[in-house]
């Protein structure tokens, strides 16, 4: 399937002038009405057992897990013969480098007690969530090779799809839920992460094509 490749340009420059205005808000608003509104709504629905599966969802954004993680899927490409997609999947670990430099820059605090519920305490800034960025970027580069790979089992193939799918879908609400981050973080990281697919995916379908 083919995508004209102006929209694709156009769709990355609307993303990064997004990201840009979120981030100019955020530092000019760092915890606005809006946040804890939604955050405290979405708290409201809390239990121990959703709280071990909110902790779940999150595992594997946590260090080292979030690293091992890379390394492991892109062992397993390596060993079943697809080494640029195993090449591609470690170039992957950069994007670390990305969310720590805007982190800095941005210098959000994290939500506290007076705030919200605290469940998972973390380090770092809170702009934007790198667990969801990594999400986004790791599982739909993921998802885009399994739409691509048709010399792999059809029933494979679909199961880490949907696997990947619910994953990038749920991180947001994770990350909210568990109190480590605002809305607006994981509506950033979700941004970034985007924007960084962009390039892995031109340079992996440039050189494919090549």
């Amino acid at each position: 399937m083919r995508i004209n490749r102006n929209f694709l340009f156009i769709s990355l420059f609307t993303l990064i002038i997004t990201f840009v205005i979120l981030s100019i808000l955020v530092i000019r608003h760092p915890v606005p009405a809006l946040d804890i509104s939604i955050s405290l709504f979405i708290q409201k629905f809390h239990s121990d057992t959703l709280d071990k599966i909110m902790l779940a969802i999150s595992f594997f954004g946590e260090l080292p897990w979030s690293l091992l993680m890379v390394l492991v899927v892109a062992a397993v490409f390596f060993l079943f013969k697809y080494r640029r997609e195993s090449y591609f999947i470690t170039s992957i670990l950069l994007s670390g480098l990305v969310i720590l430099g805007i982190k800095s820059v941005i210098d959000r605090p994290r939500p506290t007690a007076f705030y919200v519920r605290l469940v998972e305490i973390n380090r770092f800034q809170s702009f934007p969530s790198g667990h969801v960025m990594s999400y986004v970027l790791f599982f739909g580069f993921i998802i885009i090779l399994m739409k691509t790979m048709k010399n792999i089992p059809a029933n494979t193939r679909k199961s880490v799809i949907y696997i990947s799918a619910f994953l990038m879908v749920a991180i947001p609400f994770s990350r909210v839920y568990l109190g480590a981050h605002w809305p607006s973080d994981t509506i950033g990281g979700f941004i970034l992460g985007l924007i960084c697919l962009f390039p892995l995916c031109y340079f992996y379908f440039k050189k494919k094509r090549g």
